[in-house]
């Protein structure tokens, strides 16, 4: 009998899941999925590891489920799903670890209690991602849980590069850049020696681009810099977030607006961006097929505000050395990828069209000083990859770590 790791990332209205068999080969991923609309028209899907639909539900328009009900269809169908493997474990994303958790951690009732102080922080995502946690300590409290933190990666940047320009208790009370996308960017990071070994040694930045985008510049593998801060605000406008903004900008949504902070949270996080933009649609496939003017500025925006960004990771890393896209959009949008690397040009990235359209990996030119790849994150697998390692390392000394 196998032993087995699922791994759960809950959002606002989905579960998605994956579930890894260990093997002698490492980690096998066997079944992916999700169950979304939880809060309105539930739809559950599960694909087996060569994307054949193996398991299907829907329910009625307007029923709601809710995590507690998403989790217990999921745990049923699992249940049987696993019954030739000896399930091990659970990893979960968690977007914010604060300033307590740099490292992944075992999850029991005094760490949950530590990681809902940081829902001020990530009020939209962080409540979500603990929703099945806490369910699954209260029903299922033998089962070993880890949390795999987005901003863990980033807590290695050099202390300026995570400073605001803000009184020094501020930043000492953890009003600071965090960065998030960091399980991504460890992914890309710990796979990129075997695409191009003088990118995994020298200065790379990684673009992950999907309906929320950011930038990261890794000096041998580790990161330097990120272009989300505090929160997942900061950087490149995305598919309904703003990006950065002169704070000035909120100060007159108060005066002069009469907007709360629950009107201004709601207009920054999901009426801006791309749809706010386009005023057409959040997704960069529709507004790419569009010809909507509201659509082509929108792309045009995206594209510059990444020039603008990829010019100051380069400068915090001294030059540059590749560039790697990943992410919904930087994997699939062949004419977002030729849009940034004509437009980054200048810092010695030449593009292969033909490649481009092919989707790589390599996409640069063979005379390309800066190399340009497309590599696929995979967030599960660098989850899952922890939860084994913390789960070994707590039966290899018989406590937890």
């Amino acid at each position: 009998m196998a032993d087995a790791i699922v791994v759960l990332n809950a959002g606002s209205s989905s579960i998605k899941f994956s579930l890894f068999a260990l093997g002698d080969g490492g980690l096998e991923p066997e079944l992916r999925g999700q169950i979304e609309g939880i809060y309105s028209a539930p739809r559950f899907v599960a694909k087996d590891q060569q994307g054949e639909v193996v398991g299907e539900k829907t329910w009625p328009q307007g029923t709601s489920l809710g995590h507690e009900g998403a989790l217990e269809h999921l745990i049923a169908y699992l249940r049987g799903e696993v019954a030739q493997h000896r399930l091990i474990g659970v990893g979960h994303r968690v977007v914010h670890g604060g300033l307590t958790f740099a490292d992944p951690v075992r999850l029991d009732a005094a760490v949950l209690a530590a990681l809902e102080g940081f829902v001020p922080l990530m009020p939209l995502h962080q409540p979500h991602n603990l929703a099945p946690i806490r369910l699954l300590l209260e029903r299922a409290p033998e089962l070993p849980q880890v949390a795999c933190f987005d901003t863990s990666f980033h807590r290695s940047n050099p202390e300026l590069a995570q400073m605001y320009a803000l009184p020094a208790e501020l930043h000492e009370a953890g009003v600071r850049r965090y960065g998030f996308h960091g399980l991504s960017y460890e992914y890309i990071a710990s796979v990129l020696p075997s695409y191009d070994n003088a990118a995994a040694s020298g200065r790379t930045i990684v673009l992950h681009l999907g309906n929320g985008a950011s930038l990261c510049a890794l000096q041998g593998a580790r990161g330097l810099a990120t272009t989300m801060g505090f929160t997942a605000l900061e950087g490149l406008p995305m598919g309904t977030r703003c990006g950065s903004l002169d704070p000035g900008v909120i100060l007159y949504l108060m005066d002069q607006r009469g907007m709360d902070a629950r009107a201004i949270e709601k207009l920054l996080y999901s009426e801006s961006g791309l749809l706010g933009v386009s005023g057409v649609s959040s997704d960069m496939r529709t507004l790419l097929a569009s010809d909507e003017p509201g659509a082509r500025l929108a792309i045009g925006l995206f594209l510059y505000r990444i020039g603008r960004e990829m010019g100051s990771l380069a400068a915090a890393l001294g030059g540059l050395d590749a560039i790697v896209f990943t992410g919904g959009i930087g994997e699939n949008a062949a004419p977002i990828r030729e849009g940034v690397c004509r437009g980054a040009g200048w810092l010695g990235v030449k593009l292969d069209l033909e490649a481009n359209l092919g989707g790589g990996p390599c996409i640069s030119t063979r005379g390309s000083r800066v190399q340009a790849w497309v590599i696929p994150t995979n967030e599960e697998l660098m989850i899952a990859r922890h939860t084994r390692r913390l789960l070994s390392v707590e039966n290899a000394t018989g406590e937890s770590p």
